[in-house]
């Protein structure tokens, strides 16, 4: 009796394990870092995950999302304390993020390449002001921690304002299209 109650629990554990476990990401040590460049400068700050997970499976990320709380956006370059103000309170506008129709952005994974020495491809789908494109970047895995950097081409989620692709004559006012996410997921 007890070899076949031995022999269940081992079966039992071998189950559990090839099934997929859903990890949540921790919110106080998670982070996104941004950047944004224009002529002659830059400006880089920060915005809060609002919600997020990952499920894994054999230490493979097999599906996840992770909503960004747009609100949220910070500037940290700017130490005037009014320019800063201004600064923020212009990318939470129409002309950028348009943050009072678009409060979150959301990146739902689809797949997920094998970590080959602690690295691997994720390709999913990122949602910022309404629009939605596909996207591949690279993860880097040490641990439960999970960092890696995404550039944004902002032109393609209608993000319009300082844009030369859209704008002609901008001069030294033109702001580049593409921005930089330096991301870091803490999972549970």
């Amino acid at each position: 009796m007890k070899t076949i109650n031995a022999l269940i629990i081992i079966l039992l554990a071998g189950t559990l394990s090839a099934w997929a476990q859903k990890s949540e990401i921790d919110l106080s040590k998670s982070h996104v870092l941004w950047t944004g460049k224009k002529i002659g400068g830059t400006h880089n700050g920060k915005i809060l995950i609002q919600s997020g997970s990952f499920e894994l499976k054999n230490g493979e990320i097999v599906s996840g999302n992770v909503v960004i709380d747009m609100n949220s956006i910070t500037n940290d370059d700017l130490k005037d304390a009014g320019y800063n103000r201004q600064l923020v309170d212009h990318l939470k506008s129409d002309d950028f993020f348009g943050v009072n129709n678009y409060p979150t952005a959301t990146f739902k994974l689809t797949s997920a390449g094998k970590f080959n020495s602690d690295k691997a491809v994720v390709t999913g789908l990122l949602t910022i002001k309404g629009k939605t494109e596909k996207v591949s970047f690279v993860v880097n895995r040490r641990g439960n921690v999970y960092l890696s950097q995404l550039k944004v081409d902002r032109s393609k989620f209608g993000v319009r304002y300082g844009s030369k692709s859209f704008f002609n004559d901008l001069g030294d006012k033109a702001i580049d299209d593409t921005f930089t996410l330096d991301i870091k997921l803490v999972l549970k």
